[in-house]
């Protein structure tokens, strides 16, 4: 059974690029463009994975992933952070929220799928 990905950012773009990706690699994928679509998506259909962009409208990474962190049900799921930011205390701040990997943007889809895979694997 292949692993379910969410992928959740507000360039539509980005999305559809990674779904491509994502599904050519053999992932079951589903896209979201706000954290409110992405804690629907959660409980609709379980993911394997999510990721997740900080900067978005109506309900930030950062908070998206708090509510995650905050239910039991979903605590467990492995989020990896993807942001332009690169500043530490960014960082810091997606550990500290119990991100399981933080990847700056502009990236390679290529080394994120690299990453995924380390996580899914129980790598990383």
């Amino acid at each position: 059974m292949a692993h379910r990905i969410l992928f959740v950012d507000d360039e539509r773009d980005i999305v559809e690029c990674a779904r491509l990706y994502m599904e050519n690699a053999g992932y079951e994928f589903e896209g979201a463009f706000d954290g409110l679509q992405a804690i629907q998506a959660v409980q609709r259909q379980r993911p394997d994975l999510i990721v997740l962009d900080v900067s978005m409208p109506r309900l930030s990474g950062w908070d998206t992933l708090r509510i995650l962190q905050e239910d039991p049900a979903t605590a467990d799921i492995p989020v990896v952070m993807l942001t332009a930011n690169t500043q530490e205390s960014h960082k810091a701040k997606g550990w500290a929220l119990g991100c399981t990997w933080y990847h700056t943007k502009p990236f390679d889809l290529e080394e994120l799928m690299m990453v995924i895979s380390r996580i899914l694997a129980g790598e990383a």
